[in-house]
């Protein structure tokens, strides 16, 4: 990466950290990802860069379906853990059972979601195989979407009362901050 490239990639990469969970044919992956973003309103759809060498990526495309989960400030140690080591490093075991991940059934896709984050979106792939082998980009359509309601309700965050439950943001470096106060 040239200084520049590093430059670009620490003014803007400060979005939400986000967990992306895959499953297939009874494996599955969890995996901190950064580069999240909303790309349409109807029918819903984000983007989401995953690397061609994830084993996230691998039952994802195997799948055609994955999950967005938000983590929080207090889930900050187990988001640098699942983002440190690669599933297919733990042989008979994986992320989830390693770390003590607890989990819940999506509604409509295989991958399973994150107890304690606080949103959840369920996401169906677009194949766009040009986008993906060449750029790592994932479109997807949102096909469910979850929320704590205790800092999130009428479509606005508000986290007064609940600094545990910000989101938080990875700045580089395993360096996060919290998302602050509305201004």
């Amino acid at each position: 990466m040239t200084i520049e490239s590093k430059l670009i990639y620490r003014l803007l990469n400060h979005g939400p950290t986000t967990l992306i969970s895959s499953a297939h044919a009874g494996q599955r992956n969890i995996m901190a990802a950064a580069w999240v973003c909303a790309l349409d309103f109807n029918p819903p759809k984000v983007t989401v860069v995953i690397d061609s060498k994830t084993y996230t990526r691998e039952l994802m495309e195997a799948e055609g379906t994955f999950a967005i989960n938000l983590p929080c400030v207090k889930q900050i140690e187990m988001v640098k853990k699942v983002g440190s080591i690669s599933g297919r490093d733990l042989e008979g075991t994986d992320k989830f059972a390693e770390y003590g991940i607890e989990t819940f059934a999506a509604q409509e896709i295989t991958a399973p979601l994150v107890t304690g984050c606080v949103a959840w979106l369920e996401c169906k792939i677009i194949r766009e195989p040009h986008n993906q082998n060449t750029y790592d980009l994932f479109i997807a359509e949102v096909v469910a979407a979850h929320a704590d309601a205790r800092v999130f309700s009428d479509g606005r965050w508000h986290f007064d009362g609940h600094d545990d439950l910000r989101t938080i943001h990875h700045i580089a470096g395993g360096t996060f901050f919290a998302t602050g106060p509305a201004c």
